[in-house]
């Protein structure tokens, strides 16, 4: 029988509070009453919940924490996200030394100055993208017009993608990020995007052209699957993450027309906006996921081996401790410390190419759409709730 010490404080994931930017209420409790908690997973698996920023730095640059789903006590938490893991996971489910040989394959593709080069064809994409949702209207979908476009453009561009079956892939998608999505629909929408991406790349293999994809084809390292892993790694992240985030500043900062005001009076801050819009949203809600490979002292907690961990990245951008006042949204905040993309050897490999997405997207809009102003009540935008990434279904505006 568990004691009262061991008996886990609460269930994860937690009901949202009031403020739908918020992480829910009881991590932010947990962070001053109890920042390393025990919780109890969707199917009851017991797991260790991380929620100050100094803790969870530690744990993700920590070796002893493992990344490789295979691990017993490894805290899925979802059904769909244990299955997402099954057969051969993706370098983000490995520790090092294999997990370093695969993503040194794509680490020059997203490296600062390369990415930069892309800065006039993005910036060509997002004009692309508001000419066409403005042309004789004054209302859209941000999010179906804008937001989501824009990254996926931009990912099919570099792998090699054709974007015209844009609606396959992120159909997929949206099957592999529910939450409620069982094993079975989960496997089925992996074998249907692994097909796709499988063709694709024994199509490259035939008539090479200049992304990513064919690179791989071309290094000779990887087979035909590995290769089309990669590309569901890179494709589902690469549009998902940044289409969310785009969507949710856009109505964080209409929800603070202080600083809304502030950054159309400062479009060159644009860079430390994002970093600050990152921190206050941290669209990554569910949290990073470890599991212990042996005994170790976090927080003055010992975390037995075998013990899964999960990481609140959001409760840890919102640390008083590191970010004072860090539930409010302050863009002449020096929010670099922040955790959006992760820390440690597993950090978001396509962190530059997020962050220039982000810039470009928001100066274009504030600067296309000087009226800009949400076409519904607030209460009325349908949060994603259900989703492993956070954003809105549809964000209605009006300029």
């Amino acid at each position: 029988m568990a004691t009262a010490a061991q008996t886990p404080r609460f269930t994860h994931p937690a009901a949202r509070g009031a403020c739908p930017f918020a992480p829910p209420p009881v991590y932010r409790q947990a962070q001053q009453d109890e920042p390393i908690s025990r919780v109890s997973l969707w199917d009851g698996t017991p797991s260790r919940l991380v929620t100050r920023h100094e803790d969870v730095k530690a744990v993700l640059s920590d070796p002893r924490f493992s990344s490789d789903s295979a691990r017993p006590g490894f805290p899925f938490i979802s059904a769909g996200a244990r299955q997402l893991s099954a057969g051969r996971p993706t370098f983000i489910r490995m520790d090092d030394p294999e997990h370093a040989r695969l993503r040194r394959m794509l680490t020059g593709e997203f490296m600062i100055k390369k990415v930069e080069a892309l800065r006039p064809e993005i910036q060509r994409i997002a004009d692309d993208l508001i000419d066409r949702m403005t042309a004789g209207r004054t209302g859209a979908d941000l999010v179906r017009e804008f937001a989501l476009p824009l990254p996926s453009l931009v990912i099919c561009l570099l792998l090699g993608v054709p974007y015209r079956d844009h609606d396959f892939f992120q159909e997929c998608s949206r099957v592999l990020l529910h939450r409620d999505s069982t094993a079975e629909e989960v496997a089925a929408a992996q074998q249907r995007l692994g097909d796709y991406l499988y063709a694709l790349t024994e199509a490259k293999r035939a008539e090479p052209d200049d992304g990513i994809l064919s690179r791989l084809v071309a290094r000779g390292e990887l087979d035909t699957a590995e290769i089309g892993l990669m590309g569901r790694l890179l494709l589902v992240a690469g549009h998902e993450t940044t289409a969310n985030m785009t969507a949710m500043s856009v109505l964080a900062l209409l929800r603070n027309p202080d600083q809304l005001d502030h950054l159309r009076r400062h479009p060159e801050s644009v860079t430390g906006a994002v970093e600050e819009l990152l921190r206050y949203l941290t669209i990554v809600h569910s949290g990073l996921t470890r599991v212990a490979t042996e005994d170790v002292e976090l927080g003055g907690v010992r975390i037995r081996a075998g013990e899964g961990v999960i990481c609140m990245i959001n409760t840890a951008n919102r640390d008083a401790g590191e970010f004072p006042g860090g539930d409010e949204l302050d863009l002449t905040r020096d929010a670099r410390r922040h955790l959006a993309f992760g820390f440690g050897v597993h950090q978001c490999l396509g962190q530059p190419l997020a962050r220039l997405e982000l810039q470009i997207a928001l100066d274009t809009v504030l600067r296309r759409l000087p009226g800009l102003r949400l076409a519904v009540p607030f209460e009325e935008v349908r949060f994603r709730n259900e989703m492993l990434i956070y954003g809105v279904h549809e964000l209605p505006i009006a300029w």
